[in-house]
């Protein structure tokens, strides 16, 4: 047996041994070993670059630091199994969090972001075993200019010709206009047509893109609209585009149909390009996140429609708590799906329980993800350990998954480790046409 395989077997019993809430699922021990070997593809996150201002903010005194609002179970600063991750990223010599210790490990963990430099996000992803990770912002930054990090930038802005310089969206990471993308477009002045808008800026913008490496584009829209995106008519959605360039008042209604209909061409050209269209559906951030507008199934009318169909689309977060309809919804041949964000809105046995009903309908339609992410106040919870917690977290729920389809005679043990390197890897690999 080799050291990965020796080393994943170990964790699998150690874990099972000490850890209640995972004592009670059976994983398979060859299982766990094969998927830990998986060099992981990372569909959706929001890890940082190097910048110097990120730990000017970090104290000594509060090195858990403290979050804007009640966190899920798996973020709670008591968590446990943040200790895992700190020994695995920084070789946390404890098995507590005392607050000397604490103050040690934030002093070890400042000074290895320094010594590595703008080797530190590389270094994060091969903590976590993860190959190339998806990093939806509005750049990339130092240390992540090259394969490893690929781009997904924010779509939304196009929704909003008239928006300007506003950042409609909390964008993480900065902000995102319209105006914005008009410069880089070249464009001096807003197009006087709705046509000219969709050549001139949306074609353009996604054409940029695509030749400079992108391979997918997100809508985050949920967090200010429905994502009930209608089929309008293109006369008018014309008429209302002609109506703001004029002068003249907007209600919402009009404004609702100019955005649906520019979310369609937006996609349709998407597609054109081969770039993959990213969805945040399901569960948001913050406490007063309106989940029913997020529904995945919302999206059922737009998705539906035949010019769209050479447009691939990935339900972000798989809708959870509507993971049932985004499940329905893969039946769709260019709709897919991640589990992104349930790696910490759930324990570890709830996310194996979504995945085996996802597996046991069109498995090629998984795709691994975390959602890793920085707070702003949380410096031993920030992206980095998230992005190697979620991913430990993912391929063990996705060793009790296919354990419980292996045991029940439902796949045959080749079929399961072939599952296993497509929902972690070779999944995406083909929709995002990695080499």
């Amino acid at each position: 047996m080799d050291l990965v395989r020796f080393l994943a077997t170990v964790v699998a019993i150690t874990s099972c041994a000490t850890n209640p809430a995972l004592a009670q699922d059976r994983v398979d021990s060859a299982l766990v070993a094969e998927i830990a070997s998986i060099r992981a593809i990372d569909d959706h996150t929001h890890d940082d670059p190097i910048y110097a201002e990120r730990v000017k903010t970090w104290s000594a005194d509060s090195p858990l630091g403290s979050p804007a609002y009640p966190d899920t179970l798996t973020l709670r600063r008591d968590n446990p199994e943040w200790i895992r991750a700190w020994r695995a990223l920084y070789g946390y010599r404890y098995q507590d969090m005392q607050p000397a210790h604490l103050r040690e490990l934030l002093a070890t963990k400042k000074r290895l972001m320094l010594e590595k430099a703008d080797q530190w996000p590389r270094y994060v992803l091969d903590a976590a075993g993860v190959d190339i990770a998806f990093v939806n912002a509005t750049h990339l930054g130092v240390g992540q200019e090259n394969g490893r990090f690929r781009w997904v930038p924010w779509a939304d802005p196009l929704l909003w010709p008239f928006s300007g310089e506003k950042s409609v969206l909390g964008f993480p990471g900065g902000g995102s206009s319209i105006g914005q993308l008009q410069r880089e477009a070249g464009v001096a002045a807003l197009p006087a047509s709705l046509n000219g808008y969709v050549t001139q800026i949306v074609e353009a913008t996604l054409a940029k893109w695509s030749a400079t490496g992108v391979v997918a584009i997100k809508f985050l829209s949920a967090y200010r609209r429905g994502i009930d995106f209608a089929l309008v008519d293109p006369d008018v959605a014309a008429s209302v585009y002609t109506r703001a360039m004029s002068g003249l008042p907007v209600d919402s209604p009009q404004h609702k149909s100019l955005e649906d209909y520019l979310f369609h061409e937006i996609a349709a050209h998407a597609g054109a390009h081969r770039l993959v269209v990213q969805i945040h559906t399901g569960n948001g951030n913050g406490p007063y996140f309106n989940n029913t507008r997020a529904n995945p199934g919302l999206l059922e009318e737009v998705l539906a429609d035949a010019s769209l169909r050479n447009t691939k689309f990935v339900l972000l977060h798989g809708g959870w708590p509507f993971y049932l309809t985004a499940q329905a919804m893969t039946d769709r041949p260019n709709v897919f799906t991640d589990f992104s964000a349930q790696t910490f809105y759930l324990t570890t046995h709830a996310l194996a329980e979504v995945l085996r009903g996802w597996l046991e309908w069109h498995p090629e339609k998984v795709l691994f993800g975390t959602d890793a992410y920085s707070d702003a106040n949380t410096p031993l919870s920030d992206y980095e350990e998230k992005q190697w917690l979620m991913t430990e977290k993912a391929r063990r729920a996705l060793a009790i998954a296919l354990t419980g389809m292996l045991g029940d005679g439902e796949i045959t043990r080749e079929r399961a480790k072939e599952i296993a390197h497509m929902v972690m890897r070779d999944s995406s690999l083909a929709l995002y046409r990695l080499n």
